[in-house]
């Protein structure tokens, strides 16, 4: 008896031995995609994903095709063939690239987007009420105008998100008659800071005398950026600006008194920390808790900045 159980023994040493050699499964590889990672925003997001990811022992590839959608949609075939354990699409709408959106579907591979949409083929958007961001900016703007002006918008409905602020204003400016459009832009992208610097340019000399532009609605900060360039250049101080994302050059020209006045910070690291913790439930068999999930966003003025200026 004494001998049996001593045999017994051993046997489970030799097993969880065995096990231990073994070693454990094999780490999830997540290939990140984006034609836009030269965007502030962007590379936040994948770098916080990297981030997260990597503390939990996968492997991430991140892939940036510089605007080039082509490029992109062959690239996430590439992984697709590959057997990659996650494709994640940054910043961009899968529906631009749907056929292979598809195929990573039929081939039993999670597609995640961030700060993208949902859509067929898509396991999880994860993003900010756009809408919600795009009406809180532009009731600000409109209250520090008083409900009387002229504005230039700076837009990309490219962009599922972007598109959604866009439809903010236009419902704004329906129901405030005492603000008119005068001109706008849509923005190119990559290049959008060089970009929106011309077309303000352009907007300024089509629009030269005081009062006829009061104000710029970006869709987001760094149009606004390239706006305010154009303005220094001119002389201007006469025109405010608003964005959202609230990235770090964004704050640090409202805090320095620009006329760029405010933003609607997104968090971007809140995505991506969301996009991590519900790829771990699809890994681990479960289905995420929503098809889309959001990040809250914050008005960051001068006054919550604590910001007085002359």
């Amino acid at each position: 008896m004494m001998r049996g159980s001593a045999r017994g023994g051993a046997a489970m040493v030799a097993a969880v031995l065995a096990a231990g050699l073994a070693g454990p499964a094999a780490a999830e590889t997540v290939s990140v995609l984006t034609p836009y990672l030269s965007a502030v925003a962007t590379g936040e997001m994948v770098e916080t994903l990297k981030a997260d990811a990597a503390a939990r022992g996968w492997t991430v590839s991140v892939v940036d095709t510089a605007g080039d959608f082509g490029a992109l949609a062959s690239r996430v075939e590439d992984v697709v063939n590959a057997r990659t354990s996650a494709i994640v699409l940054v910043s961009l709408n899968p529906a631009q690239i749907q056929d292979q959106v598809g195929k990573a579907a039929a081939a039993g591979i999670p597609v995640f987007t961030i700060d993208g949409a949902a859509g067929p083929g898509v396991t999880l958007n994860v993003t900010s009420d756009n809408h919600a961001l795009g009406k809180a900016m532009t009731d600000y703007l409109f209250g520090r105008l008083g409900g009387h002006g002229a504005i230039v918008r700076f837009f990309f409905s490219a962009h599922p998100g972007v598109h959604q602020r866009e439809i903010a204003l236009d419902e704004a400016l329906q129901a405030t008659p005492g603000i008119r459009q005068v001109a706008d832009h849509y923005v190119q992208v990559p290049g959008q800071i060089d970009d929106s610097r011309n077309a303000m340019e352009a907007m300024l000399a089509a629009n030269p005398a005081p009062g006829a532009i009061n104000a710029v609605w970006a869709a987001w900060d760094e149009p606004g950026i390239g706006a305010l360039l154009a303005l220094q250049a001119a002389g201007r101080s006469d025109i405010v600006i608003t964005g959202i994302d609230g990235n770090p050059q964004a704050l640090d020209l409202i805090r320095q008194c620009t006329p760029f006045i405010a933003t609607v910070r997104q968090n971007f690291a809140d995505m991506s920390r969301i996009t991590v913790e519900q790829m771990a439930k699809v890994f681990a068999g479960a289905a995420p808790d929503a098809a889309e999930l959001y990040a809250p966003g914050t008005l960051i003025t001068r006054e919550s900045l604590g910001v007085t200026c002359p």
